[in-house]
């Protein structure tokens, strides 16, 4: 269906709108008498609009209601065609702006993501830029001949596990030599920091420990540096908004949603999607295979360093029915706030 808002007649129009308007406010299918206050028609001449409506792929009926929702599709339509933006209250803006102010940039961007879950009623996300993991410790502990456990430990505290192969003839006690040297020359700097200083230390032949095991430390934190700088900082706040007393009767569709929440690669993959937008870029339901069954949409912006370049996304995700002639402004809004946060 690609049915254009020219292509509907100016009653058409109105009728269409008033529907998702009503449908967006209340979150239930809209019967002809709801409209019947708010257009000069009979609640059988509604009727019958929403029918050529419904036959034109923009509303749709639940089987065990009379009343009409509009698909997808029409949403789609709505939202390009038909949707007047309204701009963030002088509080709404203040307040997403006081969330930015004076704070490290960890901590504005979790509070700026809690700001726009709660000003929104619905779920929060940001990706922000890579951080890279400082080392503090790196130890192997032998499994047996050919393989041994590393163990990373990060200045934050995390700690990531890997098995690494060994080269033969390698024994616990270099691998505890290993370990000493890395607390002694590493410990603090970025991990391709380490390699490089590990790297020019074997150069120049001023590495405490032999080649083989500078070898090893490398070759296990040049491939973490590649694993984490292929993570995003993805931020993800507000998921309990998405039960409200609507949503009380779809909770399978909510379950759905929350549990693609989780997968955090995968919200990754979709706000990575709206980095080359100018402004906000909207997906709808289907239109995004992750949200194929739980029909939900992520209203998306990118926000850029000091220098124009992107560097991260913010956005929310939430059910169709969600107020985009609201939300849709302050995303675009957080997003220009977030931008210049990173230029003052």
């Amino acid at each position: 269906m690609d049915e254009a808002i020219g292509d509907l007649s100016s009653r058409m129009r109105d009728i269409f709108r008033l529907v998702v308007e009503a449908y967006i406010e209340r979150g239930v299918p809209i019967g002809s008498k709801m409209l019947a206050g708010s257009v000069s028609l009979s609640p059988a001449s509604i009727r019958g609009v929403m029918q050529e409506l419904e036959e034109r792929g923009l509303l749709t009926h639940p089987h065990t209601s009379a009343g009409r929702i509009p698909t997808e599709s029409g949403l789609r339509l709505f939202v390009d065609g038909i949707m007047q933006a309204s701009v963030p209250g002088e509080r709404e803006r203040a307040a997403i702006e006081a969330q930015l102010r004076d704070r490290p940039i960890e901590q504005a961007l979790d509070a700026a993501t809690s700001m726009l879950s709660g000003l929104s009623a619905c779920a929060g996300v940001i990706l922000a830029p890579k951080q890279e993991q400082r080392l503090r410790q790196l130890s192997f502990v032998p499994l047996d001949r050919t393989r041994a456990l590393a163990v990373l430990v990060g200045i934050d505290g995390s700690v990531e596990n890997r098995v690494v192969p060994l080269s033969p003839g390698t024994n616990a006690a270099q691998l505890v030599e290993v370990g000493n040297f890395v607390s002694a020359r590493l410990s603090g700097l970025t991990l391709g920091e380490a390699v490089a200083r590990l790297r020019t230390e074997v150069a120049e032949r001023r590495q405490a420990i032999d080649s083989a095991a500078a070898e090893l430390v490398a070759a296990g934190l040049a491939a973490w540096s590649i694993d984490l700088d292929q993570r995003p900082l993805l931020i993800v706040r507000g998921q309990a908004n998405l039960i409200d007393a609507a949503a009380a009767a779809d909770l399978d569709h909510v379950r759905r949603l929350l549990e693609e929440l989780e997968d955090r690669q995968e919200i990754a993959r979709v706000l990575e999607g709206a980095r080359s937008a100018e402004g906000c870029r909207i997906f709808i339901g289907s239109e995004h295979r992750m949200f194929a069954l739980s029909g939900s949409s992520v209203i998306a912006a990118p926000w850029r360093g000091s220098e124009g370049q992107v560097v991260g996304v913010v956005g929310v995700i939430g059910p169709t029915r969600l107020n985009y002639a609201r939300v849709v402004p302050m995303v675009d809004f957080t997003a220009q706030a977030l931008t210049r946060m990173m230029e003052s």
